[in-house]
């Protein structure tokens, strides 16, 4: 993969493929026709094992991964297990697309969060984004109309939000554990690990699990997992910590916009006009929250070319630290933000 990555032109294929692949999360969900928290549950369960594999060539190429490395990534499964559980819920309430698009709110939320738990300080265009995709989330959540899509929009909107706020966490506590850029599978598979393990009990409390799905259920599953789950997520990490952070910005409306495209599609989900400006409305803020500041911009291409270089030498070395690329924003870039799964 690292050899694959080494140019520009590459590194853009694996990003567009990987936006492309986690835009078909939700519609799988709905296809295979499983609770919210049996999809949870298999969607990590079917993945642990090509993690794993992939983990343990890490592991053997580079060395094993400290325990207080590997430690944020496990919790991260706690916060990844929230998030599935309340998405799920939230595209049964309001469809697929509409509940992709909330959840991608956390484009905004992540900066706060980190502002007020790690002192990293979040652009003015990431403060001056928060209200604007507040007021699409309400459009969307058809709190301003009679008739809108979706069974029950206005408790999907909310389940959708608290997807968003989990992801937060989630996001966070995984930036800390993946801080190596050689090594995206195995923190990847410690939070999928954890997640799977916290979905089953709390699938049972629930009283929704069905851990013995049956077919076709179980082919949708496989597919949401292998494809979503360890190639898109693969993918993405890998890919977008060595992207400008203008296109970054842009591969943010991907997986919103083509989950509502899709949605309309397979599904024939037809939002109302209301709940559509929300969307666009949403999509500014997001775009808006991840626009590089002009200095950034023309500083982009000596930066990343200095990047590579640190990059390299810090292989060369064998350290196992690598410089971590900024967001648009000015904060540290995880590179699991761009986002949603």
């Amino acid at each position: 993969m690292e050899s694959w990555l080494a140019t520009e032109r590459h590194v853009r294929i694996c990003a567009v493929l990987g936006a492309i692949a986690i835009a078909f999360s939700s519609i799988l969900v709905r296809l295979s026709h499983a609770s919210p928290s049996t999809a949870a549950i298999f969607r990590c369960a079917y993945a642990l094992p090509v993690l794993w594999l992939i983990a343990h060539g890490e592991d053997r190429r580079l060395g094993p991964r400290a325990w207080r490395r590997r430690a944020p990534a496990i919790a991260s499964g706690v916060f990844f297990a929230a998030d599935l559980l309340l998405w799920h819920r939230s595209i049964g309430d309001v469809g697929a697309g509409l509940a992709t698009v909330l959840a991608n709110v956390q484009v905004v939320l992540v900066p706060l969060v980190a502002w007020a738990l790690l002192s990293e300080r979040p652009g003015r265009q990431v403060l001056a984004a928060l209200p604007i995709s507040l007021l699409g989330v309400l459009l969307i959540s058809g709190a301003l109309e009679q008739g809108a899509y979706g069974r029950n929009p206005t408790r999907g909107t909310l389940f959708g939000l608290g997807a968003g706020v989990a992801y937060v966490g989630f996001l966070l506590l995984l930036r800390t554990g993946g801080a190596d850029l050689r090594r995206p599978a195995g923190p990847l598979f410690d939070a999928t690990a954890t997640a799977a393990v916290l979905c089953v009990l709390a699938g049972l409390v629930i009283g929704d699990a069905n851990l013995v799905p049956s077919w076709p259920s179980v082919g949708w599953l496989i597919t949401l997992a292998l494809t979503s789950q360890v190639l898109g997520w693969m993918l993405i990490t890998s890919s977008l910590p060595r992207l400008p952070a203008a296109l970054t910005s842009l591969l943010l409306t991907v997986q919103p916009v083509g989950s509502v495209a899709l949605g309309a599609l397979i599904f024939g989900e037809s939002p109302s006009a209301l709940q559509l400006i929300g969307v666009a409305v949403v999509l500014a803020a997001l775009l808006g929250a991840t626009r590089p500041r002009g200095d950034q911009a023309i500083a982009g291409a000596s930066g990343r070319r200095a990047g590579a270089d640190r990059m390299s030498s810090s292989e060369n070395s064998g350290s196992s630290s690598l410089p971590r690329p900024r967001s648009p924003s000015g904060d540290r870039a995880s590179a699991h933000g761009a986002s949603r799964p």
